[in-house]
C-alpha cells in the first residue's frame, strides 16, 4: 500500500506545481482557450468554423502556447492546432490587442523561483 500512497503523493505534487505555474504565467497570455480535452493559454489565435450536416467543425490555430498538462516535459510550445467536432469551446480574451503583458520574464522567473538570464552556452 505504501507504493500507492507514494504515487498519490507524487500526483498531488505534480498537480500543485501545475496550478502554481498556471497562476504565474496566466498574465503573459492574451487568450485562454478551453476545450473538452484541455486548457490552453496563447498570444495568437486563429479560428475557423465550418458547419457540417452532422456536426460543427472548429479549427483553432494557436501560437505562443502554454498547455495545461502535468505529464508533458514542457508546457510551452510554439504552435498548436486543435480540431474540435463535439463539445463546447470557450475562448476568453484576457487583454486587448496592443496591451502589454503584466509580467516581464524576470518577474515570471522570480514567481517560479528560477533564473531567466541568458547563459553563454545559450548562444
Amino acid at each position: 500500500m505504501a507504493h500507492l500512497d507514494d504515487l498519490d503523493e507524487y500526483e498531488a505534487e505534480l498537480e500543485l506545481r501545475l496550478k502554481r505555474e498556471y497562476q504565474a504565467v496566466f498574465g503573459l497570455f492574451r487568450y485562454c482557450v478551453l476545450t473538452p480535452d484541455a486548457t490552453y493559454l496563447c498570444n495568437k489565435l486563429e479560428r475557423t468554423y465550418a458547419p457540417q450536416p452532422a456536426y460543427p467543425f472548429i479549427r483553432l490555430k494557436l501560437e505562443d502556447v502554454w498547455v495545461w498538462d502535468k505529464n508533458r516535459p514542457t508546457r510551452i510550445i510554439p504552435r498548436a492546432e486543435i480540431l474540435v467536432t463535439t463539445g463546447d469551446v470557450t475562448i476568453e480574451e484576457l487583454r486587448g490587442e496592443g496591451d502589454e503583458p503584466a509580467l516581464t520574464p524576470e518577474a515570471l522567473a522570480e514567481r517560479l523561483g528560477g533564473d531567466v538570464s541568458p547563459r553563454d552556452e545559450d548562444f
